[in-house]
């Protein structure tokens, strides 16, 4: 029975109560414990519900397939619903694992019941705003450490009830996975672990903006499809740079406060990679006592919505499922229970090396095991050539630039990647490499196989005829049949291109060189294989298009085109820094 549960606990609990619905931000709420209620509230007038005295643990045997529902006071008095499942034997305490969402604390399919059966208390909340909580219906607005600390407040009002032993551990991703790296900047006593799951560590940087472009088609589907005040697009779109707003939404900021262990799961086609990895190297390096050296961290072939599975996008990955160290209810045993089991004795990092999809013996499609991240690499330049070359080999003196016209009417499309309404994954970029405002340098076949794990980096010397403009970078492995096989990318509005914080305008004709962020992958281009980076100014509908003119786009507004110039010279040598594996 147990085993069998091993097998439920993760699947039912990770993937339906944790990765919620196809949509990654989230919505929260912050403050503190108070009185909670007996039975399920109406609907948000829940103000009005009597107030009931604390839980307590039942003496006789409990059916754990009923909820207990609480709306539980936070410090401000506004009340979050919260329902609690106690284990059906014994009479307690026993540890607790806590996920708050803003998509239904009703949304778990079965895995809280699990969870009880496996001798935890299952608690769920919907975040403030959400559902039957009370509060304003906007992102993130109390699940951090400033104002109202929504997360912090239900792990002490939970601490505080006589089922609990004083161990609280939280679950969730995407959104459940936010919230819990908001609700560690808090620090909580109590908080034992957590379970986080695709989840941005910046809202700012991993979510609502990239590179200073916003990901339009995330955020507007997003906000829309979960039924979120209109006001919550208005706000994201008055904060286009990295102001204070989005300062109390960085998790990043307080590494060195967190203090539990966390395991951090992601993808290398999730809209949320460099976020996962961000937390995990933050924590492990700069935690405080508790957090340091104990985080754990889990990168595989997978989509946002796609986690375990291995058909991403056009490609199939073959043993894409986890190892099974790292699951979810062996890692709750040992922090909350105390069990020496497989934790214990696995690798922090645990790392999905992809490769050559067609060829069954090629290098790569392997899980691959390390201390720590990044794992040792060589950086190594890739240079751009006039000719669309694309090599090692220093650029010759007497070729200097390439030159497209980008016309913002008529933008590139966006053909997979880390998209989360969108299709996403890994997707042949042929339709798009073939426009003229598109341009492509790829390398000979290779003649051995070249391993890329790390964080990728396009340093390009560019000019502009306009005040702004974007460059939108893809990196593809081109396969021997020809498809061009879609595996990062990044983009930079140039008005950020010396701070997110402070925007300045190009100069018309002036020469930068500038940094685009492809986030990170690991990847096996095998032999016979080409590499192939592609330079655009646009990457639509992911993001929002760049008018030309220094300010936001506006339908309507003025906008220009953009003749741009991509500099492949000796003195100006762009190119692609790829972090060869040793």
């Amino acid at each position: 029975m147990r085993r069998r549960l091993a097998v439920l606990l993760p699947v039912l609990f990770a993937l339906l109560c944790v990765l919620v619905p196809p949509a990654a931000l989230t919505l929260a709420a912050p403050t503190a414990p108070g009185a909670p209620t007996s039975a399920a509230p109406p609907a948000p007038a829940a103000q009005d519900a009597p107030a009931a005295p604390a839980a307590e643990a039942p003496k006789a045997a409990r059916p754990p397939w009923v909820a207990k529902t609480f709306m539980v006071d936070m410090s401000d008095g506004v009340r979050l619903a919260t329902d609690v499942i106690l284990p059906p034997l014994g009479d307690g305490p026993w540890p607790v694992i806590l996920s708050r969402t803003p998509y239904g604390r009703k949304m778990g399919g079965g895995a809280p019941q699990v969870a009880a059966l496996m001798g935890y208390v299952a608690v769920s909340q919907d975040m403030r705003g959400r559902f039957d909580s009370e509060g304003e219906n906007l992102p993130f607005i109390g699940c951090g450490w400033v104002d109202h600390q929504d997360g912090a407040d239900t792990v002490a009002w939970v601490r505080r009830q006589p089922w609990c032993n004083g161990k609280v551990g939280t679950v969730g991703g995407s959104a459940g996975g936010i919230t819990q790296n908001l609700m560690a900047a808090a620090a909580p006593e109590g908080l034992v672990c957590q379970y986080i799951v695709v989840a941005a560590a910046n809202v700012y940087t991993d979510a609502a903006y990239q590179g200073g472009a916003l990901r339009k088609e995330q955020v507007e589907n997003w906000s829309r499809q979960h039924k979120f005040d209109p006001k919550a697009m208005e706000i994201w779109r008055e904060h286009p740079a990295f102001d204070q707003y989005w300062h109390r939404l960085d998790s990043t900021r307080r590494h060195d406060r967190m203090n539990c262990p966390a395991l951090h799961a992601g993808g290398w086609f999730d809209t949320f990679c460099q976020g996962t990895l961000d937390s995990f190297v933050g924590r492990q390096t700069q935690g405080a006592e508790g957090a340091r050296g104990a985080q754990m961290l889990v990168m595989g072939p997978w989509t946002h919505g796609g986690i375990t599975r291995g058909k991403q996008g056009d490609l199939t990955f073959p043993g894409a499922k986890p190892p099974q160290q790292y699951d979810l209810l062996l890692w709750f045993a040992h922090y909350l229970k105390g069990e020496d089991n497989a934790v214990a004795k696995a690798k922090p990092v645990a790392y999905y090396t992809m490769g050559d999809c067609d060829a069954p013996d090629a290098p790569g499609n392997r899980w691959q095991f390390a201390d720590a991240w990044p794992v040792p690499a060589t950086e190594t330049p890739f240079y751009f050539y006039k000719d669309g070359t694309l090599a090692t080999a220093n650029p010759p003196a007497d070729a200097p630039f390439r030159e497209y016209t980008f016309d913002p009417a008529n933008p590139c499309p966006t053909v997979g990647g880390r998209n989360l309404t969108i299709p996403a994954g890994p997707r042949d970029q042929r339709p798009v490499e073939g426009r003229g405002d598109v341009l492509t340098f790829t390398t000979e076949p290779l003649e051995a196989p070249v391993e890329v794990t790390g964080r990728l980096l396009a340093k390009v010397f560019v000019s502009s005829s306009a005040r702004d403009t974007d460059l939108s970078v893809r990196l593809s492995d081109v396969y021997p049949d020809g498809r061009s096989m879609l595996m990062s990318d990044g983009i930079l509005r140039l008005r950020y291109r010396e701070s997110l914080e402070k925007p300045v305008p190009l100069e018309p004709g002036k020469v930068y060189e500038v940094t685009v962020d492809l986030w990170s992958t690991s990847l096996v281009f095998n032999t016979g294989h080409r590499i192939r980076v592609a330079v655009t100014s646009s990457n639509h509908p992911r993001f929002d298009v760049n008018p030309g003119t220094g300010q936001p786009w506006t339908e309507g507004g003025e906008h220009t085109t953009q003749t741009n110039r991509i500099y492949c010279d000796a003195a100006r040598p762009s190119c692609i820094l790829l972090p060869v594996a040793k």
